[in-house]
């Protein structure tokens, strides 16, 4: 989730949590005042009545609720003392009305003249009923629009407070130490912004400068190993060439010079490797798949035949991917040759161009490899020595630099290896 929505899911809950509770606050306090009102009123109209009563006493006539709003029966001395004025909400039918009205009914006690006497006076409550219920809708709507408008609110001032960093950030996903690019920039007045900008730059320059010390040496280590290693080569083949030493001389000559020829082609992976690392190939293209293996095979058809390997293609579409021209050659040229020479005499080599996937199966040796270890540097499973065990790690290191998929699997006795060009 982002930052951006984070923030905004904790604040919307929080205004949620914060206005419901004002809103559950609000409306209990107004329906409180609205019963308080009408309360007040039915006990000001009981005072009326009781005041009236000591000089019309055709009002203790008034049984049964009529025209007027109250009724008054006789009750004895015992009774009246356990009464005590009480407010309720009740159902009564009224005048011209067919249906139950709601009203408000204040019950008490009073005594005229030795005589007790039970009061009851009611007011209606349609209009009230009308005015709570306007009042909810009213507060309802309100907390809505309150809630919408905050959240909208919030948002807009959000995205602008948070601009200058997912600007920041864009720039940052967009720098390359391999390209003359300026630092990100940042216009902003927030102080933790400006922070860290100050720590980004801090640590890009110092990524810029071990960047440019790592390829200075890669460039100096090609120049300076190949250099003596092309010397200690020539010398061996001249001295090897004039015959004028004794067979067991020769034979250590010609043993030294095959580890100088290994230590070569293992200074030129591990060079490549750091290249790969460094991500120093930016020339990238619309590169077929198709043609490039058909090339492949064709320059490993003699290596294939002295082998005695069999290679076939299967071809179902075209397969294209944009990357180093150099590096896709790299890559199926380890794969291929690979499979070439870690497979037996009569056996085959099956390379299938599937949608976005380059397939390549050969004949095993032996049983299942360790698909743990197998991508590691210097791993070779007990194979010839005068493999550098790089391959494999060339290919993995090529596939992480285009975020490529590859994976090894055992199946039916051949050992199978898959790049996904489209992850």
């Amino acid at each position: 989730m982002k930052l951006l929505n984070q923030s905004l899911t904790y604040l919307s809950i929080s205004i949620l949590l914060i206005v419901s509770v004002w809103s559950v606050f609000f409306y209990v306090n107004m329906l409180d005042e609205i019963y308080d009102s009408i309360d007040d009123g039915l006990a000001n109209y009981k005072l009326l009545i009781i005041n009236k009563a000591v000089e019309d006493s055709t009002i203790f006539s008034k049984h049964e609720f009529g025209e007027s709003n109250y009724a008054i029966r006789p009750i004895e001395k015992s009774e009246a003392l356990q009464v005590k004025d009480s407010y309720k909400d009740t159902l009564m039918y009224m005048l011209d009305e067919d249906d139950k009205e709601p009203v408000r009914m204040l019950t008490t006690a009073f005594e005229h003249e030795g005589q007790y006497y039970k009061l009851e006076v009611i007011s209606s409550m349609v209009e009230e009923d009308d005015l709570i219920e306007d009042m909810f809708w009213a507060i309802f709507w309100l907390y809505l629009l309150l809630i919408i408008s905050v959240l909208v609110v919030n948002n807009i001032v959000l995205k602008k407070v948070w601009r200058p960093f997912y600007d920041f950030l864009e720039q940052i996903k967009n720098f390359r130490v391999n390209k003359d690019s300026p630092l990100p920039t940042m216009r902003t007045r927030t102080k933790e912004f400006i922070e860290l900008k100050h720590s980004c730059d801090q640590l890009i320059n110092h990524t810029l400068n071990a960047y440019a010390n790592q390829k200075q040496f890669t460039e100096n280590a090609a120049h300076e190993l190949q250099t003596p290693l092309a010397i200690i080569t020539s010398k061996l083949e001249l001295l090897l060439e004039k015959n004028s030493m004794k067979n067991v001389d020769a034979a250590i000559a010609a043993d030294v010079l095959q580890i100088t020829s290994r230590l070569t082609q293992l200074n030129k992976s591990l060079l490549l490797l750091s290249k790969i690392e460094n991500k120093q190939f930016f020339d990238n293209q619309a590169i077929s798949f198709n043609k490039l293996v058909e090339q492949t095979i064709v320059d490993f058809e003699d290596f294939a035949s002295f082998k005695e390997v069999q290679v076939k293609m299967e071809v179902s579409q075209e397969v294209t991917a944009t990357m180093d021209r150099m590096l896709a050659n790299t890559l199926i040229n380890n794969l291929i040759k690979n499979a070439i020479i870690h497979n037996q005499a009569g056996g085959e080599v099956i390379i299938q161009l599937q949608q976005g996937k380059l397939i390549i199966q050969n004949t095993a040796t032996s049983g299942s490899l360790d698909a743990k270890c197998l991508f590691k540097r210097f791993y070779k499973n007990g194979q010839s020595q005068q493999n550098t065990g790089l391959g494999l790690s060339i290919v993995e290191a090529i596939c992480q630099l285009y975020s490529f998929g590859i994976n090894y699997q055992y199946i039916e006795g051949k050992h199978s290896f898959c790049v996904e060009l489209e992850v």
